[in-house]
């Protein structure tokens, strides 16, 4: 058999080091490019089978010009820079890592609650600026008897209302797959609510859901339905909040404060009007990270692939295809 042409397609990561081990222990060989835009991957990528991707655009107009491409890992969970109905027609497997940053992303959110809730940024530019008074942060709300609505109880959602529910706050919780799913068993002391109902009583918003099935989630009515004393937190995916009604809802005070980890377009523009609210918080795409879930990200993209040249089923299959590679 014709030893398969495995290319990272994208990859900003300090070094490959782990991927190099991988596959090296597997005897496999691969190439590491730079493609920005889909003419790049077509250009430089003819004959491979396998791509490991970060960000390159993997649209139909790549796979039709392909043939050979037969799988698709993403360095990640989201994998919105792939054309899955592409895949589908032309019979590539998408994977992605669903699992190796989920305490991460959930510590993150706690994070940026906290920071909201506590009014922390704000108070430390305030101390800094020379002004102690605790009254300026007036009022917070003690979180014992708060209200956080989770929208979306995957991995990192559950990750994240365990660590709210030691606050001793009050989880609700929207998710379709309780919703359609009467066997489903909702976690201990969760509700399952409406996304009307949720935004309605919620203290603090927290959005763990995939962009796929809910971009522009939150727009103008959505966000109205707020409390004006609310905080909505984001480390999904930007393009779930439309951002013009986000700055809409924070500039007529229809919520207290947002903090996002992600933005529909990234980097999001310093010229963003977002950035003139002081109850605005930001961080750049960065809830993922800790140096363990890095390297475990490496391993496991190079490991998927692995499985997938040897025949072996996948872990992480986003579509169902089965064309594997075989001698």
């Amino acid at each position: 058999m014709t030893k398969p042409r495995i290319i990272i397609t994208d990859c900003d990561h300090e070094n490959i080091d782990i991927e190099t081990n991988v596959f090296r222990n597997e005897s496999f060989t691969f190439e590491h490019l730079d493609c920005k835009t889909e003419d790049d991957v077509i250009a430089n990528c003819q004959g491979a089978s396998v791509f490991l991707n970060q960000y390159a655009p993997i649209t139909e107009k790549v796979m039709a010009n392909l043939p050979d491409l037969k799988l698709v890992v993403r360095y990640g969970v989201g994998v919105n820079n792939v054309d899955l109905e592409a895949a589908d027609k032309y019979g590539v497997q998408v994977c992605n890592v669903p699992d190796y940053g989920t305490n991460e992303v959930a510590d993150h959110a706690l994070a940026l609650m906290l920071a909201l809730t506590r009014k922390i940024p704000h108070m430390n530019q305030l101390v800094r600026s020379g002004d102690w008074d605790y009254q300026k942060s007036i009022p917070i709300y003690r979180h014992s008897e708060q209200t956080v609505g989770i929208i979306g109880l995957g991995r990192i959602g559950t990750s994240f209302a365990q660590k709210v529910q030691a606050l001793g706050c009050r989880i609700i919780v929207c998710d379709s797959k309780y919703k359609n799913n009467q066997s489903r068993k909702l976690p201990d002391g969760m509700e399952l609510v409406e996304l009307d109902e949720l935004l309605e009583q919620s203290d603090v918003v927290s959005i763990h859901c995939p962009l796929e099935s809910a971009y522009n989630l939150l727009d103008v009515d959505q966000l109205k339905r707020m409390k004006n004393t609310a905080y909505l937190v984001n480390v999904s995916r930007g393009g779930i909040v439309n951002e013009s009604a986000l700055d809409t809802a924070l500039e007529e005070g229809w919520i207290a404060g947002a903090a996002v980890d992600v933005a529909e377009k990234e980097p999001l523009s310093a010229d963003s009007p977002l950035f003139k609210h002081d109850h605005f918080l930001c961080t750049p795409h960065m809830a993922w990270y800790s140096e363990q879930a890095a390297l475990e990200l490496k391993r496991k993209v190079a490991e998927e692939a692995v499985r997938f040249l040897k025949g072996e089923p996948v872990h992480y299959p986003i579509n169902e295809i089965h064309n594997l590679i075989k001698e």
